[in-house]
């Protein structure tokens, strides 16, 4: 696995936390709909240096429970709304008492669905992750478009700057919104799906960008669909089963053939090619 070095605008300031701290820790976190239970009580934390992937089949709770370790959901009532029990903090402080700019400058979110039908530029379009480190009426500097060339350049769109958004495929509008979580340079990354729209030699791009994200101080958690990419470019997995269970625990504990074979509601077979685990319907 070739991991590639971040270019100096995107690299991680310098330490201003205690680096034996968590940079995210989860107490008794459990999630809920209504009657139906999507993660019963478990307890999480992800450091620096570290890469999480969340499993699990469609409808499981996957974006719910990244929505949850985000510190944003839903507070509205009724059968959809999502409850949120437990304590989620952010570099050993409650996630409830960091303002929201602040927390906007520590963890950063990518969603699942990109809104990217406005007429913009591609550099007008990643600026945007900039805003959390502007003034109130703050305009971009320099420095700031030189940040967001340098996303752009991590994500092969290297000459997009001036191109028009709408013009884009899916999959270069997927790099676009990754570019602008780049730009947003947080601590932590939690990413919904973030190799939605991509060929294979994208999504391999992407992961090896987020392992360098890791290498260089970062905490990552994303939501991924392939089980032999998570083995491959994640530390630890959160598994859910549809049914409120949750695995947590490091690849080799929870990448099993029986589990993700529950999990996804179909028997699988585990082999190893090269050293890496792939795992086939049974």
């Amino acid at each position: 696995m070739t991991i590639p070095a971040l270019p100096s605008e995107l690299a991680c300031p310098l330490p201003w936390h205690d680096p034996a701290r968590p940079l995210l820790v989860a107490r008794r976190l459990a999630l809920s709909r209504g009657v139906r239970e999507l993660c019963r009580e478990f307890d999480l934390e992800i450091h620096a240096g570290q890469c999480v992937a969340i499993l699990g089949r469609n409808g499981s709770g996957k974006t719910s429970l990244l929505h949850a370790l985000a510190g944003l959901h839903d507070a509205g009532e009724g059968a959809g709304a999502l409850d949120v029990r437990g304590e989620i903090c952010f570099d050993g402080r409650s996630r409830a008492d960091w303002p929201p700019v602040k927390a906007a400058r520590f963890r950063g979110l990518l969603p699942q669905r990109q809104s990217m039908q406005f007429a913009a530029s591609v550099q007008e379009t990643v600026l945007v992750g900039r805003h959390p480190h502007l003034g109130r009426w703050g305009w971009e500097s320099a420095a700031d478009v030189s940040i967001a060339r340098a996303a752009l350049d991590c994500v092969g769109l290297q000459g997009f700057a001036s191109r028009d958004l709408r013009a884009l495929s899916g999959g270069e509008q997927q790099r676009v919104a990754l570019a602008m979580l780049l730009a947003q340079t947080p601590r932590l990354f939690l990413l919904d799906e973030p190799l939605n729209h991509l060929d294979l030699h994208h999504q391999i791009a992407v992961l090896e960008l987020l392992r360098a994200l890791a290498a260089d101080g970062r905490g990552v958690v994303m939501v991924l669909h392939d089980p032999a990419l998570a083995a491959r470019y994640a530390d630890a997995v959160l598994l859910l089963d549809g049914e409120g269970g949750v695995a947590a625990g490091t690849t080799g504990e929870v990448l099993t053939a029986g589990r993700l074979g529950r999990a996804f509601g179909h028997p699988l077979r585990r082999i190893e090619v090269d050293g890496q685990a792939v795992f086939l319907p049974a």
